[in-house]
């Protein structure tokens, strides 16, 4: 009973410091003693608020390099994003746009977080033509604007890489093919696929200005620009020396053919490598835990690798465009090529 009564005592000293009941005010609201408690809080842990000055010293110049404000969370509520800008950003990263008990402003520092913390964001498959496009836009504004105005011929002009081949290079380039290890193979399919890409740009910069910067020859070196990006990573791997071993051998098949210029030959290898010829749909290779019959014909080789991954059905894209191109500056008999009328008239 006297442990009661000392806690009665205690609760009321405690009401009277905090200044809730008085002789006069017998009463109080419970929202009012949580307001106290809270400002009793929040004055003994000063320093954890954003861009407080009463911690310490070190305190203050960490927050001063980390570049934050010294803005107060009442304040900093005045530059928040509106709510359906936050809403789609959230949905853009496939985050749930509204926790459980979040508030709209929650919401928008959760975002701030995820921003600086992931930047970059796969928003799915674009239009990487049109982008290349903007990109030449773009690109022939900003030397305008940088030259005062003045037409500047390299304006419109793709970017291109130095390579020199002889045709000496290329018969030795095909019997090394005949001979040689996988190895040296990716280096030499290496050369020849960036002495191709180097010919198409050459040929791209050599037109007149008037044809460059109209809508053809936009588009014309937009595709330039997004044959460069889609072969970017087939010439990373060419370059490491760590190319599947399956997709090499039909690029090696290809170059033999595209070097001896028959483009049918290297036509059929293409189709064969992008889109297979496997006895089953999708280029199935396990067909169930049991033998069946016409297993042993299934083969890795004889995959659709274009449906593998995106990344893949870029570079085998773009080398097929290098194949177009590489019949246009190397003709021959027109009994093999592919597409003679359209490939000889453009």
């Amino acid at each position: 009973m006297d442990f009661i009564k000392a806690e009665i005592e205690r609760k009321k000293r405690q009401l009277e410091n905090k200044e809730l009941v008085t002789s006069e005010k017998k009463y109080f609201k419970r929202g009012e003693l949580a307001a106290k408690e809270a400002e009793e809080y929040w004055k003994k842990h000063q320093r954890l608020l954003p861009g407080s000055s009463g911690g310490s010293d070190q305190n203050s110049d960490s927050e001063g390099n980390a570049g934050k404000s010294d803005l107060s969370p009442e304040k900093d509520k005045t530059f928040i994003l509106p709510r359906k800008e936050v809403i789609r950003r959230l949905r853009e990263r496939v985050e749930p746009i509204t926790l459980f008990g979040e508030t709209e402003y929650e919401a928008y520092q959760r975002l701030r977080k995820l921003e600086i913390l992931e930047p970059d964001v796969n928003k799915g498959y674009k239009n990487d033509l049109k982008a290349a496009m903007d990109k030449v836009d773009s690109d022939y504004l900003q030397e305008i604007l940088k030259s005062g105005g003045d037409d500047d011929k390299k304006s419109n002009d793709v970017k291109v890489m130095q390579v020199e081949i002889t045709g000496d290079d290329f018969k030795k380039m095909r019997e090394e093919l005949e001979t040689c290890n996988h190895e040296k193979a990716q280096g030499i399919l290496l050369e020849y696929l960036q002495y191709i890409l180097y010919l198409w740009g050459t040929d791209l910069n050599n037109r007149p200005e008037e044809e460059k910067r109209s809508t053809r020859g936009k588009l014309a070196s937009a595709t330039h620009s997004q044959t460069v990006s889609y072969l970017k990573p087939l010439f990373r791997k060419l370059k490491q020396r760590r190319m599947q071993t399956d997709i090499l051998e039909c690029l090696i098949e290809i170059t033999k053919f595209l070097l001896e210029r028959d483009y049918i030959r290297a036509s059929d290898h293409y189709y064969e490598m992008a889109i297979g010829n496997a006895p089953w749909p999708v280029g199935v290779t396990m067909v169930g835990i049991h033998a069946r019959t016409g297993r042993e014909k299934i083969s890795s080789r004889f995959v659709a690798h274009v449906l593998n991954d995106e990344t893949q059905r870029k570079y085998i894209q773009a080398l097929k465009r290098l194949m177009t191109y590489c019949q246009r500056f190397f003709p021959t008999d027109p009994s093999r090529m592919v597409d003679y009328e359209k490939s000889y008239h453009q």
